[in-house]
């Protein structure tokens, strides 16, 4: 990306010193600080480098991992976290944007990633931009043919959160049984 006098930025702008800081651009969009670039990662910053180092044994440890992934979303984001046999994550990609209040989700989007990078498990997530987490009856149907697509494929589905207003506000479909 190439910027220009031309497009609001001070010649003499600096980039940020630190990684947690951000320059602001025209229309909202931000520079982070690039701190390596690999063959399929662009930018890597401290915040993704703490997610990717979690453990997720609780679902209160996916929700907080969740929430500062998807917290924030104005539509339902749909998130399948890879994990490895330690249950430690080792990546994630995002299924699926949707709209204000349902977003589309296949097993053919949540688990070709997992096959592709070897995961033991996965733990799937999405955001209820309203702010309350209760499942609804797509939630539950696609909950389940997710955990059928994970035993037909040997990559079990660990959990389901649903992450509402706030870290600590979430619901595990695995708590309530419905895995």
């Amino acid at each position: 990306m190439e910027i220009r006098q031309d497009q609001g930025i001070p010649q003499d702008a600096e980039l940020p010193s630190r990684p947690s800081e951000e320059l602001l651009l025209p229309r909202g969009r931000t520079i982070r600080q690039v701190r390596a670039v690999y063959t399929d990662v662009v930018c890597e910053t401290p915040e993704l480098e703490r997610i990717l180092s979690s453990q997720l044994r609780t679902p209160r440890a996916v929700a907080a991992v969740g929430f500062e992934l998807v917290g924030h979303e104005p539509q339902e984001v749909f998130v399948s976290l890879m994990l490895d046999a330690k249950h430690r994550l080792r990546g994630f990609t995002e299924v699926s944007r949707g709209t204000l209040t349902a977003s589309l989700v296949h097993p053919r989007e949540v688990f070709a990633p997992a096959i592709r990078e070897l995961a033991a498990a996965v733990i799937v997530l999405h955001n209820h931009p309203s702010g309350d987490p209760e499942p609804s009856a797509e939630d539950l149907a696609v909950t389940k043919r997710l955990k059928d697509a994970g035993e037909l494929l040997g990559i079990p589905l660990l959990d389901h959160v649903i992450i509402g207003a706030a870290p600590e506000v979430f619901v595990s479909l695995k708590d309530r049984r419905c895995l």
